[in-house]
């Protein structure tokens, strides 16, 4: 059995599309991130970045293994399972090094400005904007000719998917790329990925957007984190 730290963001979707492609047995344990879930000692315990998603895989001889950041645990998951990873192991580790880098904190960035930053925010939005189309344009030179990043279906493509799908809700268009756009159409119509988007679906409730809230979401500090007993 897998324990499952999630919410229902892109980030957590990585790791539940493996998940349910995989078929593997877990445990969904739902991350309320409004209440500070996430700087909880025992959650820092196993995500030292006080960030979802991570994983506690029971499943293994010895103590239980934890592992924080997407990209990790889709590795894992792929070494343990041996399903989903594409034979070019260097070829892997640069796709999903340049998600992990690239693709998901530009868009971060931009979901941040778009849904909850303050008006008059012009210039953050136009930067994000800019880089997030930027990263669609390596996507779609690299889908050339290609149904999926590295020839299968893989990790990889369940790495660079979720901050893809939310594209219209990030006042982004995939028009311009349409080998993005075939691709993304491919992978949602797929049951387990179905399945993990609407894991929790609607249940990430992040409360009143007041100052406070923003705060332990979006102002996190050093001297936050130090002054966590463990």
């Amino acid at each position: 059995m897998i324990d499952f730290y999630y919410a229902p963001t892109p980030n957590g979707w990585k790791v539940a599309i493996m998940l349910e492609e995989c078929g593997v047995e877990y445990n969904t344990v739902l991350m309320q991130l409004s209440a500070g879930d996430q700087f909880k000692p025992e959650f820092l315990a196993i995500s030292p970045n006080a960030k979802m998603p991570a994983i506690v895989d029971h499943d293994v001889e010895g103590d239980p293994v934890s592992v924080f950041e997407s990209g990790a645990i889709l590795y894992y998951l792929a070494q343990k399972t041996g399903q989903f990873m594409p034979e070019n192991q260097l070829a892997t580790l640069q796709w999903l090094f340049w998600q992990a880098a690239n693709q998901g904190p530009m868009a971060g960035q931009l979901s941040h400005f778009v849904n909850y930053a303050p008006d008059g925010q012009d210039y953050s939005l136009k930067r994000y904007a800019g880089e997030y189309d930027r990263n669609l344009a390596v996507l779609e030179r690299r889908l050339e000719g290609r149904d999926y990043m590295l020839g299968e279906y893989s990790i990889v493509d369940m790495m660079a998917f979720p901050w893809a799908f939310i594209a219209k809700p990030l006042t982004a268009s995939l028009d311009r790329f349409p080998n993005v756009a075939a691709w993304r159409g491919r992978i949602k119509q797929r049951p387990a990925v179905r399945n993990a988007i609407n894991l929790y679906k609607g249940n990430q409730n992040r409360g009143e957007q007041n100052a406070q809230n923003n705060k332990l979401l979006y102002n996190q500090t050093a001297e936050h984190l130090l002054s966590i007993k463990n």
